[in-house]
């Protein structure tokens, strides 16, 4: 598969039952093109609910195979909860053509929201780009955004994914960060955040030249994907990615 065009999805949903989260991701997923690239916000069925992370693991799991067929003729990328073992995990995973073909924990967990204190860490080693038909995909879960370190787990990636749930309060952080590292990686960046009342809501597209598609008013921010773009960029000013 071509991608063709890239898709950041924004919505609320933490006062929101898990079906109906899913119908609004199966509904914003099906008014993509095919051949799309589809980001949805950080634990996008379930939201932060500490109190019910069982009900949500059980969830996840049901609600897969549905997930796989919204992936059919375009990828499609979001956070689960899941259980293993007696531990909980805030799970990145990235869907192509009905299969899986990424996952891994979040490994960095955000303090002041006290995450640590009900999700297991994942492994950084996990961090890593996913060749498609030769284009490189990688991803960030949200605070692990703000680690310019892990920035060197998804060098060379043509795309990077941030999977967000920012808070209003740091909203010109997320900007920032998200916008630096397309500069930086010269490369596409998109970030899906929450539009929770307490969200950032500032989800957007960054091109490789640090330019922001942002506009969130119908649910998605879409933006025709060129690699020739993320190319030239990194002949333009090479740094060493090309």
């Amino acid at each position: 598969m071509m991608i063709s065009d890239l898709v950041s999805l924004e919505f609320a949903y933490a006062s929101k039952s898990f079906e109906e989260n899913f119908q609004t991701l199966s509904s914003l997923v099906q008014k993509t093109p095919k051949n799309s690239l589809v980001q949805a916000p950080e634990l996008c069925l379930s939201g932060y609910r500490y109190e019910k992370l069982e009900l949500s693991a059980k969830f996840s799991q049901q609600i897969v195979p549905k997930i796989k067929e919204l992936s059919k003729d375009r990828i499609l990328s979001l956070t689960l909860v899941e259980k293993v073992g007696e531990n909980f995990f805030n799970i990145a995973k990235i869907y192509h053509d009905e299969k899986e073909i990424y996952s891994r924990a979040k490994v960095k967990l955000f303090s002041l929201g006290e995450e640590e204190k009900h999700f297991a860490q994942g492994d950084t080693k996990e961090i890593k780009t996913v060749d498609i038909e030769g284009t490189k995909i990688a991803l960030l879960v949200c605070f692990e955004l703000r680690f310019t370190k892990l920035w060197d787990r998804v060098s060379g990636a043509d795309i990077v994914l941030i999977p967000s749930y920012w808070g209003k309060g740091r909203k010109e952080h997320l900007a920032i960060l998200s916008r630096a590292l397309a500069v930086a990686n010269q490369c596409f960046v998109i970030v899906s955040n929450s539009s929770d009342d307490d969200m950032a809501s500032n989800s957007c597209i960054i091109t490789p030249f640090g330019e922001v598609i942002e506009d969130s008013s119908f649910g998605l921010i879409k933006a025709k994907f060129s690699k020739k773009l993320v190319t030239k960029m990194r002949r333009y000013i090479d740094v060493g990615l090309v």
